[in-house]
């Protein structure tokens, strides 16, 4: 339910890339190809280019991350307030699903 409130569900398609991007983007501001580096390393998920600079046109549309000034050729990103916000929200709620997902594993008998 919260999921839905904050609209993060309405990017569709893009909704788990953009997820990883918020994550790296928490790290400290990226530029694209640090960005794919880093959800890679961290969440052991690749993103393709094409994708990443869809999710970033759409995430800095809903104010959730900005771009910084160029540097050699390069642009950065940065989470804004609003993108943690969001990012906090969604971590706690999958944290609660992972946490009534292994509740009822236990009551099933499931190790």
């Amino acid at each position: 339910d919260g999921f839905i409130q904050s609209g993060f569900a309405v990017l569709g398609r893009f909704e788990e890339p953009g997820l990883l991007v918020l994550v790296s983007l928490a790290g400290g501001e990226k530029h694209g190809y640090a960005m794919m580096q880093d959800i890679e390393e961290t969440c052991g998920a690749r993103i393709g280019p094409g994708t990443l600079y869809a999710v970033l046109a759409r995430l800095e549309g809903r104010g959730w991350i900005e771009a910084l000034p160029a540097s050699e050729r390069r642009k950065p990103y940065r989470l804004t307030a609003a993108g943690a916000l969001v990012l906090a929200e969604q971590l706690s709620g999958m944290q609660d699903l992972a946490a009534a997902g292994l509740r009822r594993l236990r009551l099933a008998g499931t190790p």
